[in-house]
């Protein structure tokens, strides 16, 4: 299933500035999904972070990680009309910086879900010119 930026808004309640991803390349639903999202170099964090080398925030890449998550457990019948929390943040790695101009490919699956307590662990890869930048675990709370 793919989904252009306006179709995501359909699903997830984050918005411009704080919106991370512009489209959905596939999703299994219920098993993993592909993203992207286009780091345009207008974007107001690259003034401050850093000026003269500006790079994507790890906080924002891995918020990212969460967004592309919580398109893949809001589109299940369990989750949807759902807020998605972030509660916790595990094994994070970054290995490649990302830059004004950069497209990434951030690729999410399912790893743990607590039914009962609505709780979903999802590992997830973040990929900048074909090469792994950003790996980890992130820990939603669907309320």
């Amino acid at each position: 299933m793919k989904m252009n930026k306006e179709q995501i808004k359909t699903v997830i309640p984050h918005r411009e500035p704080m919106l991370l991803i512009d489209e959905v390349l596939e999703m299994v639903e219920g098993e993993r999904i592909k993203t992207t999202l286009y780091l345009d170099p207008e974007l107001d964090f690259f003034r401050g972070h850093f000026p003269g080398e500006p790079v994507m925030p790890g906080v924002l890449t891995v918020e990212s990680m969460a967004q592309t998550a919580d398109v893949l457990l809001l589109s299940m019948p369990a989750y949807k009309g759902k807020v998605p929390l972030f509660i916790g943040i595990d094994k994070v790695s970054f290995k490649k910086k990302i830059n004004p101009g950069d497209t990434i490919t951030i690729e999410a699956s399912i790893e743990k879900e607590n039914k009962e307590k609505a709780v979903v662990t999802c590992s997830a890869v973040v990929y900048n010119h074909g090469e792994v930048s950003t790996t980890g675990l992130v820990t939603l709370a669907m309320r």
